[in-house]
Protein backbone atom coordinates (compact mmCIF):
# COMPACT_ATOMS: atom_id res chain seq x y z
CA UNK A 1 0.00 0.00 0.00
CA UNK A 2 1.51 3.46 -0.68
CA UNK A 3 1.56 6.44 1.58
CA UNK A 4 -1.02 8.27 -0.39
CA UNK A 5 -3.47 5.51 0.13
CA UNK A 6 -3.38 5.70 3.69
CA UNK A 7 -6.32 7.58 3.96
CA UNK A 8 -9.08 7.78 7.12
CA UNK A 9 -12.49 8.16 7.13
CA UNK A 10 -11.80 12.16 7.03
CA UNK A 11 -9.73 11.36 4.20
CA UNK A 12 -6.70 12.85 5.95
CA UNK A 13 -3.60 10.71 4.63
CA UNK A 14 -1.54 9.34 7.32
CA UNK A 15 2.16 8.45 7.19
CA UNK A 16 3.43 5.08 8.24
CA UNK A 17 4.35 5.25 11.88
CA UNK A 18 6.70 2.56 13.02
CA UNK A 19 6.84 2.67 16.84
CA UNK A 20 4.10 4.62 17.54
CA UNK A 21 2.74 4.97 20.91
CA UNK A 22 -1.34 4.18 20.30
CA UNK A 23 -4.59 4.65 21.99
CA UNK A 24 -7.46 2.95 20.75
CA UNK A 25 -10.81 4.45 21.73
CA UNK A 26 -12.46 1.79 19.63
CA UNK A 27 -13.14 -1.56 21.56
CA UNK A 28 -13.16 -3.84 18.01
CA UNK A 29 -10.03 -2.08 16.46
CA UNK A 30 -8.36 -2.62 19.81
CA UNK A 31 -8.75 -6.48 18.98
CA UNK A 32 -7.85 -5.96 15.69
CA UNK A 33 -4.82 -4.27 16.57
CA UNK A 34 -3.73 -6.61 18.82
CA UNK A 35 -4.37 -9.25 16.27
CA UNK A 36 -2.20 -7.51 13.87
CA UNK A 37 0.93 -7.77 16.61
CA UNK A 38 0.54 -4.40 17.92
CA UNK A 39 -0.36 -4.71 21.80
CA UNK A 40 3.00 -3.84 23.07
CA UNK A 41 2.78 -0.01 21.18
CA UNK A 42 -1.25 0.22 22.56
CA UNK A 43 -0.51 2.47 25.90
CA UNK A 44 -4.76 2.98 26.69
CA UNK A 45 -7.86 1.47 25.65
CA UNK A 46 -11.36 1.95 27.23
CA UNK A 47 -12.77 -0.09 29.69
CA UNK A 48 -15.32 -1.54 27.12
CA UNK A 49 -11.89 -3.04 24.59
CA UNK A 50 -11.96 -6.31 26.30
CA UNK A 51 -11.12 -8.66 23.64
CA UNK A 52 -8.76 -9.99 23.94
CA UNK A 53 -8.84 -10.55 27.25
CA UNK A 54 -5.52 -11.50 28.82
CA UNK A 55 -3.76 -9.16 26.59
CA UNK A 56 -6.15 -5.82 26.97
CA UNK A 57 -5.62 -6.52 30.64
CA UNK A 58 -1.89 -5.25 30.73
CA UNK A 59 -3.16 -1.68 28.46
CA UNK A 60 -4.17 1.28 30.90
CA UNK A 61 -8.07 2.62 30.79
CA UNK A 62 -8.56 5.17 29.66
CA UNK A 63 -12.26 5.87 30.11
CA UNK A 64 -15.49 5.09 28.08
CA UNK A 65 -15.81 5.23 24.61
CA UNK A 66 -18.62 8.74 25.35
CA UNK A 67 -16.78 9.85 28.76
CA UNK A 68 -12.98 9.66 28.47
CA UNK A 69 -10.46 10.94 30.33
CA UNK A 70 -8.43 13.56 28.35
CA UNK A 71 -5.86 13.85 31.04
CA UNK A 72 -4.82 10.02 31.09
CA UNK A 73 -4.63 10.26 27.76
CA UNK A 74 -2.13 13.39 27.74
CA UNK A 75 0.00 11.40 30.30
CA UNK A 76 0.34 8.45 28.28
CA UNK A 77 1.56 10.87 25.35
CA UNK A 78 0.27 8.71 22.31
CA UNK A 79 1.14 9.56 18.91
CA UNK A 80 -1.85 8.05 17.64
CA UNK A 81 -5.40 8.11 18.77
CA UNK A 82 -7.77 5.65 16.83
CA UNK A 83 -11.55 6.85 16.80
CA UNK A 84 -14.54 6.07 15.58
CA UNK A 85 -17.28 8.40 14.21
CA UNK A 86 -20.35 6.50 15.18
CA UNK A 87 -18.83 5.10 18.54
CA UNK A 88 -16.49 8.59 19.65
CA UNK A 89 -17.62 11.89 20.54
CA UNK A 90 -16.70 14.76 17.76
CA UNK A 91 -16.06 17.19 21.09
CA UNK A 92 -13.70 14.70 22.85
CA UNK A 93 -11.98 13.93 19.11
CA UNK A 94 -11.57 17.92 18.96
CA UNK A 95 -10.04 18.06 22.26
CA UNK A 96 -7.97 14.97 21.75
CA UNK A 97 -6.67 16.75 18.32
CA UNK A 98 -4.94 19.62 20.45
CA UNK A 99 -2.41 17.58 21.64
CA UNK A 100 -1.95 14.45 19.94
CA UNK A 101 -0.45 14.44 16.79
CA UNK A 102 -1.91 12.05 14.91
CA UNK A 103 -6.25 11.29 14.98
CA UNK A 104 -7.13 8.27 12.70
CA UNK A 105 -10.68 8.40 11.98
CA UNK A 106 -12.70 4.86 11.30
CA UNK A 107 -16.29 4.90 9.80
CA UNK A 108 -17.06 1.06 8.46
CA UNK A 109 -20.36 0.93 7.00
CA UNK A 110 -20.49 -2.53 5.84
CA UNK A 111 -18.79 -6.20 5.67
CA UNK A 112 -16.02 -5.12 3.13
CA UNK A 113 -15.41 -2.05 4.10
CA UNK A 114 -13.08 -4.19 7.11
CA UNK A 115 -10.78 -4.75 4.23
CA UNK A 116 -10.02 -0.98 4.19
CA UNK A 117 -9.78 -0.43 7.64
CA UNK A 118 -7.30 -3.50 8.32
CA UNK A 119 -5.18 -2.12 5.40
CA UNK A 120 -5.54 1.46 7.01
CA UNK A 121 -4.29 0.20 10.48
CA UNK A 122 -1.59 -2.14 8.53
CA UNK A 123 -0.22 0.68 6.78
CA UNK A 124 -0.34 2.86 9.22
CA UNK A 125 1.11 1.07 12.10
CA UNK A 126 3.76 -0.77 9.77
CA UNK A 127 2.41 -4.45 9.60
CA UNK A 128 1.35 -4.27 6.00
CA UNK A 129 2.22 -8.16 5.63
CA UNK A 130 -0.08 -9.23 8.78
CA UNK A 131 -3.02 -7.00 7.70
CA UNK A 132 -3.26 -8.89 4.47
CA UNK A 133 -2.72 -12.08 5.73
CA UNK A 134 -5.91 -10.93 7.38
CA UNK A 135 -7.74 -9.44 4.54
CA UNK A 136 -7.35 -12.70 2.83
CA UNK A 137 -9.02 -14.86 5.51
CA UNK A 138 -11.68 -12.13 5.53
CA UNK A 139 -12.16 -11.96 1.74
CA UNK A 140 -12.34 -16.02 1.93
CA UNK A 141 -15.25 -16.16 4.41
CA UNK A 142 -17.24 -13.06 2.67
CA UNK A 143 -16.91 -15.73 -0.56
CA UNK A 144 -17.75 -18.36 1.53
CA UNK A 145 -21.38 -16.71 2.73
CA UNK A 146 -22.09 -15.52 -0.64
CA UNK A 147 -21.93 -18.66 -2.44
CA UNK A 148 -24.89 -19.95 -0.12
CA UNK A 149 -28.37 -20.73 -2.15
CA UNK A 150 -30.21 -17.37 -1.72
CA UNK A 151 -32.72 -18.18 1.36
CA UNK A 152 -36.57 -16.75 1.10
CA UNK A 153 -36.58 -12.91 1.89
CA UNK A 154 -37.07 -11.79 5.10
CA UNK A 155 -38.02 -8.78 6.92
CA UNK A 156 -36.23 -8.67 10.66
CA UNK A 157 -36.27 -6.08 13.74
CA UNK A 158 -33.17 -5.90 15.39
CA UNK A 159 -33.22 -4.63 19.04
CA UNK A 160 -30.81 -2.95 20.39
CA UNK A 161 -32.91 -1.44 23.90
CA UNK A 162 -35.80 -1.79 25.58
CA UNK A 163 -37.56 0.94 27.83
CA UNK A 164 -37.84 2.84 25.25
CA UNK A 165 -37.15 0.46 22.70
CA UNK A 166 -34.78 1.05 19.83
CA UNK A 167 -33.64 -0.60 16.52
CA UNK A 168 -31.27 -0.08 13.45
CA UNK A 169 -32.10 1.91 10.64
CA UNK A 170 -30.83 0.60 7.05
CA UNK A 171 -27.52 3.03 6.94
CA UNK A 172 -26.12 0.97 10.05
CA UNK A 173 -23.32 -1.59 9.69
CA UNK A 174 -25.44 -4.29 11.24
CA UNK A 175 -28.33 -3.60 8.59
CA UNK A 176 -25.79 -3.98 5.89
CA UNK A 177 -24.58 -7.07 7.59
CA UNK A 178 -28.43 -8.35 8.05
CA UNK A 179 -28.17 -7.78 4.29
CA UNK A 180 -25.68 -10.10 3.27
CA UNK A 181 -28.48 -12.72 4.15
CA UNK A 182 -30.56 -10.86 1.73
CA UNK A 183 -32.73 -9.71 4.97
CA UNK A 184 -34.21 -6.36 5.14
CA UNK A 185 -35.49 -4.17 8.33
CA UNK A 186 -38.66 -2.56 8.48
CA UNK A 187 -38.33 1.49 7.72
CA UNK A 188 -38.64 3.24 10.79
CA UNK A 189 -38.11 7.08 10.55
CA UNK A 190 -34.78 8.99 9.56
CA UNK A 191 -32.82 8.41 13.14
CA UNK A 192 -30.01 6.10 12.75
CA UNK A 193 -31.12 4.45 16.11
CA UNK A 194 -34.43 5.35 15.89
CA UNK A 195 -37.56 4.14 19.01
CA UNK A 196 -40.18 2.41 18.41
CA UNK A 197 -43.71 1.35 19.75
CA UNK A 198 -45.05 -2.38 19.09
CA UNK A 199 -48.28 -2.26 17.12
CA UNK A 200 -49.77 -5.09 15.40
CA UNK A 201 -49.00 -3.76 11.47
CA UNK A 202 -45.39 -3.22 12.64
CA UNK A 203 -45.99 -7.34 14.00
CA UNK A 204 -47.82 -8.26 10.94
CA UNK A 205 -44.60 -6.82 8.43
CA UNK A 206 -42.06 -9.34 9.93
CA UNK A 207 -40.72 -12.45 9.65
CA UNK A 208 -38.71 -12.48 13.13
CA UNK A 209 -37.30 -10.38 15.94
CA UNK A 210 -34.12 -10.24 16.71
CA UNK A 211 -32.94 -9.04 20.17
CA UNK A 212 -28.98 -8.12 20.81
CA UNK A 213 -26.82 -9.08 23.86
CA UNK A 214 -25.65 -5.59 23.39
CA UNK A 215 -25.64 -2.41 24.29
CA UNK A 216 -28.66 -3.46 25.70
CA UNK A 217 -28.23 -7.04 27.78
CA UNK A 218 -31.06 -8.96 26.12
CA UNK A 219 -30.97 -12.63 27.24
CA UNK A 220 -33.18 -15.74 26.46
CA UNK A 221 -35.26 -14.89 29.11
CA UNK A 222 -36.16 -11.72 27.30
CA UNK A 223 -36.76 -13.96 23.67
CA UNK A 224 -39.10 -16.05 25.29
CA UNK A 225 -41.44 -13.65 27.03
CA UNK A 226 -41.43 -11.99 23.62
CA UNK A 227 -42.07 -14.38 21.23
CA UNK A 228 -44.90 -15.49 23.50
CA UNK A 229 -46.43 -12.05 23.43
CA UNK A 230 -45.75 -11.21 19.77
CA UNK A 231 -46.35 -14.75 18.14
CA UNK A 232 -43.70 -14.63 15.54
CA UNK A 233 -39.80 -15.95 16.27
CA UNK A 234 -37.32 -13.70 18.52
CA UNK A 235 -33.78 -15.29 18.79
CA UNK A 236 -31.34 -14.22 20.77
CA UNK A 237 -28.40 -12.85 19.16
CA UNK A 238 -24.43 -12.41 19.56
CA UNK A 239 -24.34 -8.04 19.44
CA UNK A 240 -20.74 -8.72 19.04
CA UNK A 241 -20.92 -10.68 16.20
CA UNK A 242 -22.94 -8.79 14.62
CA UNK A 243 -22.21 -5.10 15.08
CA UNK A 244 -18.51 -4.98 15.68
CA UNK A 245 -15.72 -4.60 12.78
CA UNK A 246 -11.98 -5.73 12.69
CA UNK A 247 -11.51 -8.84 14.05
CA UNK A 248 -14.86 -10.03 15.15
CA UNK A 249 -15.84 -9.47 12.12
CA UNK A 250 -14.39 -12.37 10.68
CA UNK A 251 -16.04 -14.59 12.94
CA UNK A 252 -19.24 -12.14 12.25
CA UNK A 253 -19.25 -14.08 8.96
CA UNK A 254 -19.51 -17.07 10.10
CA UNK A 255 -22.00 -15.94 12.65
CA UNK A 256 -24.36 -15.05 9.78
CA UNK A 257 -24.86 -18.51 8.66
CA UNK A 258 -25.39 -19.71 12.08
CA UNK A 259 -28.13 -16.94 12.09
CA UNK A 260 -29.75 -18.19 8.85
CA UNK A 261 -30.29 -21.75 9.85
CA UNK A 262 -31.20 -20.89 13.44
CA UNK A 263 -34.64 -19.04 11.82
CA UNK A 264 -34.46 -21.64 8.96
CA UNK A 265 -34.88 -23.70 11.90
Amino acid sequence: MTNSALRDALGRVHAPAPGARIVSLVPSITELLCDLGLAPQLVGRTGFCIHPKETVAAIPKVGGTKDVNLDKIRRLAPTHVVVNIDENEKPTVDALAEFVPHIVVTHPLGPRDNLELARLMGGVFCVEERAEAWCAQFEDELAQLRALPPGPPRTVLYCIWQDPWMSISAGTYIAAMLAELGWKIPDLGQARYPRFEWSQALVDGLDAVLLSTEPYRFTEAHADALEKQLGIPVLLVDGEMMSWYGSRALAGLRYLRLLREMLEG
